[in-house]
């Protein structure tokens, strides 16, 4: 066993839920009320995600013949991918760094893994709208099926190991509650847990598939995903666009705008849930040294992959930067920068920032308005090439400005997926009791000169 020591403060002290009963009674309480700040939610979320579902059936109803009524459908589908399916990340990649700390904020993201219900049925119309690969670059070297078998594939198994990670998560917690549940709720809880007794062999299966499999699975199933939306998507579709920075580029991006809109839900469960002694601000600043590592990543790739493209001088690629870059798409190319980067960066870069959760809260707000902006200008431009078989680009597409229907999608879209979080939150508990009350197992607070500080063994 290994020790480490954590200042603990008075405050802390007193947040702290003392047994594994009293953490029990409190989440199992705040799990079963439903405020009307919940209930609003719901309603507006619902209202909303109406108008979207609307807006993606006379969209549907246009057909597919112009590609370029899809751009925005494609920028929103890959916003939600790179969002809202980019969250459990988060507590995949503590699982395996054996992170004690992450043990509050840790079913917060696996929740977000929930969305998949909704990005499976949202690819459909994104593979539709996929040209045929005759004539077209693409990554693929005629293997048989391509694209659109192993897109297919691909855009399948993310949700299904998403929600396998989930439910691996959750399992425990199930059973606890349905052994505190009366009625209606009693039986299908029994259902989702039948199985579950606590036995050493089933912890011992669980964490196992938890933290080993079904975790590392996800990451590896959610990095290819990226690179297939990126290589088949965009890239394939803008002739004389040749990149092999840029699918690395997108996948970090993706793991930015994750992490970005985990700090956000985990400081609305914080103020909203009442969960001020689950969630500390030393998840907040935890994450915040992650944040702006992949800050600076983003930088890091994409000079990358300009420099390149800016430095060869190449007629087609010089096309190619005005599509995406410095052309009809500069305003998007500009906000994503900014927004991504620049200011993020020289924000978070402070400390009182980092320590501070609403501060954390408004760098992770401008990273998910630049990562749209970012997906607007890569997808918006490249589905608005009318000849993506061509050798090379023959002109800069005009500016697609999106209509009336394309805002219901956007903001029906990302309100349908945070009215999925928000119930999968109604049954299962949104602070993980399991790994909180584990958690106790391996610490103890002891004196230490005129303070006290937290023992905290990881075992090996």
């Amino acid at each position: 066993m290994q020790q480490t020591h954590r200042p603990h403060t008075d405050e802390r002290l007193s947040q702290t839920p003392a047994t594994p009963q009293k953490i029990t009674r409190d989440i199992l309480d705040r799990y079963q009320r439903t405020g009307s700040t919940f209930r609003m939610a719901v309603l507006v979320l619902g209202i909303l995600s109406l108008l979207g579902l609307v807006g993606i059936g006379i969209r549907l109803a246009g057909g597919f013949e112009h590609r370029a009524a899809w751009g925005y459908y494609a920028a929103t589908y890959v916003f939600i991918m790179s969002t809202f399916q980019g969250a459990p990340l988060a507590a995949v990649a503590t699982r395996l760094a054996r992170g004690d700390w992450r043990r509050g904020f840790t079913r917060v993201a696996d929740l977000f893994a929930v969305t998949g219900l909704l990005t499976l049925p949202m690819f459909i119309p994104m593979l539709l709208a996929l040209p045929p690969l005759e004539g077209r670059r693409s990554v693929w070297m005629g293997w048989p099926g391509a694209p659109y078998l192993y897109d297919t594939v691909a855009m399948i198994l993310l949700p299904i190991v998403g929600l396998g990670l989930l439910y691996a998560s959750a399992l425990p917690d199930l059973a606890v509650v349905r052994d505190h549940a009366r009625g209606a709720r009693a039986r299908w809880l029994t259902g989702l847990a039948a199985t579950w007794a606590g036995t050493p062999r089933q912890w011992r299966v669980a964490k196992q598939a938890l933290f080993y499999l079904l975790g590392p699975f996800y990451l590896m199933m959610f990095v290819f995903a990226h690179f297939l939306l990126a290589a088949d998507f965009s890239m394939a579709l803008v002739p004389g666009w040749i990149d092999a920075i840029y699918p690395a580029f997108h996948a970090v991006t993706a793991l930015q705008a994750g992490l970005a809109t985990l700090i956000i839900a985990m400081a609305l469960v914080r103020r909203f849930g009442g969960c001020e002694q689950y969630i500390h601000m030393e998840h907040f600043w935890g994450l915040s040294k992650l944040l702006l590592a992949l800050t600076l990543m983003f930088f890091y790739h994409w000079w990358s992959s300009f420099i390149i493209l800016w430095y060869g001088k190449k007629p087609n690629e010089q096309l190619v930067l005005q599509t995406l870059m410095f052309g009809p798409y500069f305003v998007p190319f500009a906000l994503g920068w900014l927004f991504s980067f620049f200011l993020p960066f020289f924000t978070i870069i402070w400390n009182p920032v980092r320590k501070s959760i609403t501060g954390m809260v408004i760098v992770a707000s401008m990273i998910l308005v630049g990562n749209f902006f970012d997906r607007v200008r890569l997808y918006v431009s490249a589905f608005s090439i009318e000849n993506p078989a061509a050798h090379q680009l023959e002109q800069v597409p005009p500016f697609t400005a999106p209509d009336l229907v394309d805002i219901m999608i956007i903001v029906g879209s990302i309100s349908l997926a945070a009215l999925l979080y928000l119930l999968a939150a109604r049954v299962i508990p949104v602070i993980a009791l399991w790994e909180v009350k584990e958690g106790l197992l391996y610490r103890v607070v002891r004196p230490f000169y005129r303070g006290h500080v937290t023992v905290i063994a990881k075992p090996d």
